[in-house]
């Protein structure tokens, strides 16, 4: 029988309603890096995806990169996440918590004056809204080898505390310039030890990570997020395809939840992307194949129907239709989303969307 974007999918040890994933969406209403009040309501609201995975969360102080992200390092972020979690598990939704290092996106401003870290002291192009305001990246600190086993440590940590605060389970953010994805890539490793050159060498953090992870969680309750095709940040790889195709064969040994692919998207292309098919990355990966990358519902019906994946993410969608299942379902009309609102604010553009029926 062939999949639809409304059968139930089995992802890891969870029987999912639908193929439909609220994707990570950083929104930057965490007052002092806690969760906000309203980020329970924002939540609740969503239950309706099959998984709903969490905005980006840094793992650690030095992980932070913008303003109000939420944290999941000490008690009171654990416990200010226990009442989200709480209350769209109420809803028989299911939820996982992103993993995030943000490594050189980020700026002394963040870490009284520490440099942010990186694989190579290589800064990126562009700024970053820091807390005193708009400022030039800064040419990162490079991470010593005796360093990077507290950095698997920290990403151990956080799984438990994701467990703690209630998660189903956790995505690995190794996407988008960020940290493990900076020790992926070519254009931002050039390091001359184990964790750099060969591609092998370049896998390594993330799957030292993966394995620090699925120890503390179990494999099936864990994902990988990894954006082959991906400028954003200033990212670049020679051979992003032979990577991919390494990364996902070492992954199909793990037995994860899923990965998720940020597939290429135009601004990718625009900025001269080594664009990875997702027809590649497919036939790589053995597993639950998660894709996200500007999808609307012809498209991501499409994708799931022909095998391309067998479940779509949604992003900029969800932000503006809290009740996108049945919105695509019933083939109504959608809210548009307002940019103006997505970083940062108050309930506007947050929790105030219209469902079709009600509130939810």
């Amino acid at each position: 029988m062939q999949a639809s974007l409304y059968s139930p999918i089995q992802l890891g040890r969870y029987s999912l309603p639908n193929r439909m994933i609220m994707a990570p969406l950083t929104r930057c209403r965490a007052p002092d890096y806690i969760p906000s009040e309203r980020m329970i309501t924002y939540y609740e609201q969503r239950a309706s995806a099959g998984l709903i995975i969490s905005e980006a969360t840094p793992i650690c102080p030095l992980g932070i990169g913008y303003n109000a992200t939420p944290g999941i390092y000490n008690d009171a972020q654990i416990a200010a996440w226990q009442k989200i979690t709480a209350a769209v598990q109420a809803k028989k939704g299911h939820f996982f918590l992103q993993l995030w290092h943000v490594g050189r996106i980020s700026h002394p401003d963040f870490h009284a004056g520490e440099l942010p870290v990186a694989p190579s002291a290589i800064a990126p192009a562009g700024n970053v809204n820091t807390p005193l305001g708009l400022k030039a990246f800064v040419t990162p600190r490079a991470l010593a080898i005796d360093e990077i086993p507290g950095i698997v440590e920290q990403y151990r940590q956080a799984a438990k505390n994701a467990l703690q605060a209630g998660f189903d389970g956790v995505e690995i953010h190794s996407a988008n310039g960020y940290l493990l994805d900076a020790f992926l890539r070519d254009g931002s490793n050039k390091r001359t030890d184990a964790y750099g050159g060969s591609i092998e060498n370049r896998a390594r953090l993330l799957l030292e990570v993966v394995k620090a992870v699925t120890e503390v969680c179990g494999a099936d309750r864990v994902g990988v997020r990894l954006s082959p095709s991906g400028t954003f940040n200033d990212m670049t790889d020679s051979n992003p395809e032979a990577l991919c195709i390494y990364l996902l064969g070492e992954l199909n040994q793990v037995g994860l939840a899923y990965v998720h692919i940020v597939d290429a998207l135009e601004g990718d292309i625009r900025h001269g992307a080594n664009v990875v098919a997702l027809e590649v990355l497919r036939k790589a990966y053995t597993g639950t194949l998660i894709t996200c990358g500007g999808y609307d519902q012809a498209r991501a019906e499409a994708a799931v129907a022909q095998g391309k994946a067998d479940a779509v993410a949604f992003g900029q969608l969800y932000i503006a239709n809290p009740d996108l299942v049945e919105r695509f379902k019933n083939n109504a009309p959608l809210n548009a989303p307002d940019p103006s609102t997505f970083y940062g604010g108050t309930e506007k553009g947050y929790t105030d969307y219209p469902f079709l029926v009600g509130n939810g």
